[in-house]
């Protein structure tokens, strides 16, 4: 089986890394990669022993599997210079540009193409990306299993419906951002109380990371938890009441809200 990926930023070096180093569930010899500067595509392609190619085209013609990761903006430019390569090859395309549908990528394509739109989080670079995966209806079982597996190598992988593929967007891709921005903001308070700023991030991140493994592994959902840590009088309710006057729930709720709306304008976007 040969891969190819059209793009060589840095979520696709971290897809190849995660696929060919460590573990080293596939072999780089049977990746192919291209990008607009070939630059970018011959380095990660030294990296991890695979193909730098020289054209989009040139990656079609050798690879079963074709993962495009290029802007979602993008697309609407690339794909239509390339539909005949791909009618020629008919490879399973996987696509991680955000807010494309199934629906509006297989007007790229011959009909009948088996498409895969996949999300990854920029965690994918130490191999712990949260990834949301959704297929079109001629996407075979052998061939979404084949996705899973490539994408397992850098984080863990769920299957999504489509119709909530944009919340899973914010939840699974986005908050991402809102995690390290938390984790800033205590830090950065941390510093203004008085304790260096490098040792208050790594103990903020170790708490996130504890906290987390907590809800996922207790089996108890948020606020049971938080009650658990706020005694009577004591301090931690007067930070969690300090945080509800200030409206944290309601602004994080409207964060979502805005990251949704933009995920759909994308979208919509031809």
């Amino acid at each position: 089986m040969k891969f190819g990926f059209i793009g060589a930023g840095n979520m696709v070096g971290a897809i190849v890394k995660g696929m060919t180093l460590g573990e080293g569930v596939f072999e780089g010899k049977n990746i192919y990669l291209s990008s607009k500067s070939v630059a970018s595509a011959q380095t990660l392609a030294m990296e991890c022993g695979a193909n730098a190619c020289q054209s989009s085209k040139e990656v079609i013609a050798n690879s079963d599997v074709v993962i495009l990761g290029v802007k979602p903006n993008v697309l609407s430019v690339l794909l239509p210079e390339l539909k005949a390569d791909f009618q020629e090859k008919k490879p399973l395309i996987v696509s991680i540009a955000a807010g494309k549908t199934l629906e509006y990528l297989a007007d790229f394509f011959p009909e009948e193409t088996p498409i895969v739109r996949v999300m990854p989080n920029i965690n994918a670079k130490i191999g712990a990306s949260t990834t949301g995966l959704c297929v079109n209806s001629f996407v075979s079982s052998p061939q979404k299993q084949l996705v899973k597996e490539i994408f397992e190598t850098i984080g863990t992988v769920a299957e999504i419906e489509e119709s909530q593929f944009s919340i899973f967007s914010v939840i699974g891709g986005a908050s991402v951002a809102f995690a390290y921005l938390y984790m800033d903001a205590l830090a950065h308070a941390a510093l203004k109380a008085g304790m260096p700023k490098k040792q208050a991030l790594q103990l903020t991140a170790e708490t996130v990371l504890g906290s987390a493994k907590m809800v996922l592994e207790s089996g108890e959902a948020p606020w049971p938890l938080i009650d658990q840590v706020c005694s009577p009088g004591g301090t931690t309710i007067e930070g969690v009441s300090a945080l509800q006057g200030g409206g944290f729930e309601s602004v994080l709720v409207k964060a979502f809200d805005a990251v949704l709306a933009k995920d759909k304008a994308i979208g919509e976007k031809k």
